[in-house]
């Protein structure tokens, strides 16, 4: 079953891990942390040295911070009052909505946005002197690079990152499947089940 996270959650994390450069020289922020992607992007972002600032629900603070979270901040807190401005060299966020001009707030100068998704919303206002004044590089992703999938299983077999299912369901319990998705109480990913 946790391989089956692979294709999704985890290539997509890896995927803007990769193209925003991440090292370990880097002070990154994830939203969602306690999502698919964002479980992986916590994972995936340690594994790589980074020192990585979680933003995740309150109740799920403690699992994320387990994943290696350097730094967990409940959602809905002012990150303006958690984190000091211009002190972020990636955003990681598939969240978007009307925070994304905060994050690029955060930002410090050269630093690399980027996202794959916007579940709070698509539509958003930024500062455009953020983004000139500070030189940032917005990323936008969808197809994996060529590296990606191999990447991620050198990873798991030598036993670096852990896929996390928060739950099964049997293929033909899609529609609950997605009803448990949308109350935002699992951590992790969930993984459906074909038949045999």
């Amino acid at each position: 079953m946790e391989l089956a996270t692979i294709p999704c959650a985890y290539g997509t994390a890896e995927n803007m891990l990769h193209r925003a450069g991440v090292n370990s020289a880097d002070r990154l922020l994830v939203t969602g942390a306690s999502g698919g992607v964002g479980s992986a992007v916590v994972q995936l972002a340690k594994r790589r040295g980074a020192y990585v600032i979680a933003v995740a629900g309150e109740s799920k603070l403690g699992a994320v911070r387990g994943l290696g979270a350097d730094q967990v901040i409940a959602r809905g807190m002012d990150l303006s009052t958690e984190i000091q401005d211009s002190s972020v060299d990636v955003v990681i966020d598939n969240v978007a909505g009307e925070q994304v001009g905060k994050l690029l707030k955060l930002m410090a100068r050269g630093g690399r946005y980027a996202s794959s998704g916007a579940i709070a919303g698509p539509i958003t206002t930024i500062d455009m002197r953020d983004l000139y004044l500070k030189d940032l590089t917005l990323i936008g992703c969808t197809a994996w690079d060529e590296p990606i999938f191999s990447n991620l299983i050198d990873y798991i077999e030598k036993g670096e990152i852990r896929p996390l299912v928060a739950k099964t369901f049997e293929l033909k319990d899609i529609a609950t499947a997605q009803q448990e998705f949308l109350k935002k109480t699992h951590f992790g990913n969930f993984v459906l089940v074909p038949p045999p």
